[in-house]
């Protein structure tokens, strides 16, 4: 099969910017797709050409299939590339891109249905010997849940068969509290992804999550490159992540990762994808969380220690390419560490920010990469994800890492919008971060404990609302009237603005 000649890009900020740069270094021409409120974004102009595909809201842009597919055609684009979010992980989406004869940039919509529904794919991994959390899929009644509780011990966690995010999720701490857990995990389910089937399992209170990063062709050869630690997590969302994990022995790194090689073969799986594990930091046994099957956010880590670049290797096996490198030639150097700067007020219970970036400075240096969609002038807008830019570094070793990442935190300047780099600084300041044993409920139980916002942080929101009524902008108004109807995500960040609620 011949290298595509144009790929359009099914998605907008960094990660349409970074699938450009692969295009462009493999002579692909590319195509933007935009919304009204992303007319003068960073995307849009450094693509080789842009196409209008609809309103601000999602729903009606880049959540429109048509719209997105008729985009393909009209500009004769013979790919498509989903990015991550959005349509990335929609079967129905992959499916039609293919009757419209594209090519998909992605695994096939039957390894995306069979790993979407996490009720189907625990029971996949169980049958593939892959380990898996103790726990029960297909309960109907109350009674069912209350057996299956007893049996695998509280506390315990009810979540949503389909969907992720961390919607549809409860954690029950003892059986007086399941009722109301399975009865408003499961309108959440029903609200978020029309679908009210529920699991449990065995809540495990913590835990490190650790990722394998898959890739595979279509020719059926698939290899695992190493691990990412994600445990630095807010609400179910990464904010820090590192590899190799701190946590791992070299044997339990290889016990795991051949169990994401055998996971994702379970599935046929090829292209990029993620396995999620859960690791029980007291007796070192892991238990298999979900797939993703898409390029993640935190992908770089990954390209920066193993010197590939996935997403050209994306496109070429989408293509039809051999993935040359067998598993044993597979190797890491090095330490790489990607911290998620956010347009948000940690002070402030991690508000999204808006306005203008009156002054946007990106650190620079060896060793040091942004992928950013940003630049000074961009608006920040409350109708997509509040994500600036991803500050990545990578050093001959941890220790040397952490220290590269705090002098870049340093050099990032954003003015016109709160964002959350102190409270990185502190995190990556904290002894437990730098001891490893940061686990996924380290951020709440710290954060309550206040020994996370320094007093730069706290005086950061008085500050930004002087600077945005000298500059004119506009800034999250805990007191606001205006009503974002298009955020389905009750646990949004924009649900808690008053009047930002359904």
């Amino acid at each position: 099969m011949s290298m595509f000649k144009k790929i359009l890009i099914a998605n907008r900020g960094e990660i349409a910017i970074r699938i450009m740069r692969a295009c462009k270094e493999l002579d692909i021409k590319t195509v933007a797709v935009y919304s009204d409120a992303d007319k003068n974004s960073l995307h849009v102009q450094q693509a080789d050409e842009a196409m209008h595909i609809g309103a601000a809201s999602p729903k009606e842009s880049y959540l429109n299939v048509d719209k997105l597919i008729q985009a393909a055609h009209a500009s004769k684009a013979d790919a498509i590339h989903p990015g991550y979010g959005f349509l990335s992980e929609n079967a129905s989406f992959t499916a039609a891109v293919a009757s419209a004869q594209l090519a998909f940039i992605g695994p096939s919509a039957d390894s995306i249905r069979a790993m979407g529904d996490k009720a189907e794919s625990k029971i996949a991994m169980k049958k593939a010997g892959v380990p898996t959390v103790p726990g029960y899929e297909g309960l109907e009644s109350e009674t069912d849940f209350k057996k299956a509780a007893d049996e695998i011990e509280y506390p315990v966690l009810v979540k949503a068969s389909a969907g992720g995010g961390g919607k549809g999720m409860r954690v029950v701490n003892n059986e007086s509290e399941l009722s109301e857990a399975i009865e408003s995990a499961r309108r959440e389910a029903l609200n978020s992804f029309g679908d009210e089937r529920l699991l449990i399992e065995k809540y495990l209170a913590d835990a490190h999550h650790i990722e394998f990063q898959v890739f595979g062709d279509q020719h059926r050869h698939i290899v695992h490159l190493f691990e990412r630690e994600c445990s630095v997590q807010r609400r179910h969302q990464k904010i820090i992540e590192e590899t190799p994990s701190p946590l791992l022995t070299p044997a339990l790194r290889k016990e795991m990762g051949e169990a994401a090689v055998k996971a994702a073969k379970a599935v046929n799986y090829y292209n990029a994808g993620t396995i999620e594990f859960i690791v029980d930091p007291d007796t070192m046994q892991y238990y298999f969380l979900e797939m993703n099957t898409r390029l993640q956010v935190e992908h770089p880590v990954t390209e920066l220690t193993t010197g590939l670049d996935l997403v050209q290797w994306q496109i070429r096996v989408a293509a039809g390419e051999h993935f040359p490198y067998t598993q044993e030639q597979l190797t890491q150097r090095g330490h790489a560490i990607e911290c998620r700067v956010y347009a948000e007020d940690p002070a402030n219970g991690f508000l999204p920010s808006t306005g203008k970036l009156l002054q946007y400075i990106e650190p620079k240096g060896p060793g040091i990469r942004v992928d950013s969609g940003f630049t000074a002038g961009s608006d920040v807008t409350h109708f997509y994800d509040p994500l600036l830019a991803k500050l990545i570094v990578n050093a001959e070793n941890r220790d040397a890492a952490i220290q590269k990442m705090q002098a870049a935190l340093k050099d990032f300047i954003v003015h016109g919008v709160v964002t959350n780099i102190d409270f990185m600084q502190s995190v990556l300041t904290h002894e437990d971060f730098t001891n490893g044993r940061v686990t996924t409920r380290w951020v709440e139980k710290t954060l309550d404990s206040g020994s996370l916002l320094p007093p730069t942080q706290k005086r950061a929101s008085a500050l930004h609302i002087i600077t945005a009524a000298l500059a004119d902008l506009t800034i999250v108004n805990p007191k606001s009237s205006i009503e974002n109807r298009n955020e389905p995500d009750p646990y949004s960040p924009w649900k808690q603005i008053n009047g930002f609620r359904n």
